[in-house]
């Protein structure tokens, strides 16, 4: 039985134009009302998407948000972090090398701020997430010896085309590497996504996995695709995605694909 529905935001639930549809917003306040936890699923921290948690009703004292990717999980209202793990700045030294040594920018994220890396190329992360949060460039040895929740490169799609083709093996092992927009990269922590957070909010509740339905598109949802009991690509997803999901959604993002799910599988919602 379903308890739980995780969604990503981009080109998942949000329109191409960053908004959620009112067909896709309706039908989650409905089954949210009805008893069904309704979770969102971002690489972005909670203040960024304070806005799509109102227009949902996720304000009450039982809603939660997977954030950062799954390093943090934390309740809407109080924000009090229900778990939280990361990297240290230690962790990162491989990658600010290799960085410096191919000329890539990178950015390195703690729970609170955006660390652009002062002694690296000029990063495009601050342009493109255009979200209330702080960046404080700084050297790569003056970062604080505290806990952070990932790297990212942004840049150009060619530009991390040939970044992923320069990992080496050792890299892939100490970091998870996912694409999670054409022009982003991101370095978490090497047994951490999206599944990671969903898992310990799904323990939280005493449920597991089967309870669990995960809506996605992209490369840094399969994990929470592939472990949920019923795991659904959007139409419009890539193609690792969908064939990787256990359904596919009759519409894509733009036509409110989430709500022509639902409708098809939830008798609350059907007339």
């Amino acid at each position: 039985m379903i308890k739980m529905i995780a969604l990503d935001l981009d080109e998942t639930l949000l329109n191409t134009d960053k908004t959620i549809s009112e067909a896709n917003a309706a039908a989650l306040r409905q089954l949210h009302t009805a008893g069904i936890k309704v979770v969102l699923c971002t690489g972005r921290p909670i203040n960024a998407i304070w806005g799509y948690l109102e227009q949902l009703g996720l304000t009450t004292t039982e809603d939660y948000t997977i954030t950062f990717n799954g390093a943090l999980v934390i309740q809407n209202t109080t924000k009090e972090a229900l778990a939280q793990s990361g990297l240290s700045r230690n962790d990162f030294k491989p990658l600010h090398e290799f960085a410096a040594a191919h000329g890539y920018p990178l950015d390195v994220l703690d729970f609170d701020q955006v660390y652009p890396v002062a002694d690296l190329a000029k990063s495009e992360y601050q342009q493109m997430l255009k979200a209330p949060m702080t960046f404080t460039p700084t050297a790569f040895n003056d970062l604080p010896d505290h806990l952070f929740s990932k790297a990212v490169m942004a840049t150009a799609p060619a530009v991390l085309d040939d970044v992923v083709a320069n990992l080496t093996p050792a890299m892939h092992e100490q970091y998870h590497v996912v694409r999670s927009q054409p022009k982003i990269l991101e370095f978490l922590a090497a047994d951490m996504d999206k599944a990671v957070g969903l898992g310990q909010l799904l323990t939280h509740f005493g449920w597991d996995f089967s309870n669990l339905m995960a809506f996605g598109d992209a490369e840094n949802d399969l994990g929470m695709i592939k472990a949920a009991g019923d795991g659904v690509a959007m139409l419009n997803g890539q193609p690792e995605v969908k064939q990787a999901a256990n359904h596919i959604t009759p519409k894509s993002n733009n036509e409110a694909g989430i709500a022509a799910y639902l409708e098809q599988v939830f008798t609350e919602l059907k007339n």
